[in-house]
């Protein structure tokens, strides 16, 4: 068993400096030995856990989306806009403490076009953005059941509630003096006070 720890452990190591090497250098400009010095490994190490790049993005990619997906379904209780709150705080956080993926993840968006990600691409962020709309879109409907909703308000609305999010997330990448965390609460209030009765 103890093997089995150390090496979850050494390929979440490896994945760590994968992120790190791809935020900093650029997927397409990275090598499996830029990652290996990262992690303070052999090159063939890397290659027992992932067999190429392409494997590390995708891996990278998985983390991210993982994360997103426990955002989702750990919301808690309580009244629907109070969850949609948490659910928008929340994400700004996780962002947040995670400023490399997002970085390596505009990269490669912006180096290949969408129309070359398919759904069955690594990086199948429509997959992600879905989900999270389709959360927020059920969010919304619990609170228009509940009459707290004003009139109007629909699937659209999580689209623009996740582009706020997202939004605030890439001006903060293009600049660091933007205090992400600190606008999660301004985000959160600004997106449930515009669609609250």
């Amino acid at each position: 068993m103890p093997k089995r720890t150390d090496r979850t452990a050494r390929r979440q190591e490896i994945l760590d400096a994968a992120v790190r090497v791809f935020a900093r250098k650029g997927f397409a400009t990275s090598r499996i030995e830029d990652v290996a010095a990262a992690a303070g490994i052999a090159k063939g190490t890397v290659y027992l856990y992932f067999d190429s790049r392409e494997a590390l993005l995708a891996a990278a990619f998985e983390d991210y989306a993982a994360r997103s997906a426990a955002l989702l379904t750990d919301l808690g209780v309580g009244p629907p806009l109070e969850r949609l709150a948490r659910l928008v705080r929340g994400a700004a956080e996780m962002l947040a403490a995670h400023p490399d993926h997002a970085r390596v993840l505009l990269d490669v968006w912006a180096s290949a076009p969408i129309r070359t990600q398919s759904a069955t691409s690594p990086l199948d962020m429509a997959r992600v953005y879905s989900d999270v709309r389709q959360a927020v879109t059920g969010l919304l409907r619990e609170a228009e059941a509940q009459g707290v909703l004003r009139p109007g308000v629909d699937e659209r609305h999580a689209a623009v509630i996740v582009g706020a999010i997202e939004g605030c997330l890439l001006q903060w990448l293009v600049d660091p003096r933007l205090p992400l965390t600190e606008l999660a609460d301004t985000i959160a209030d600004v997106c449930v006070a515009g669609v609250r009765a």
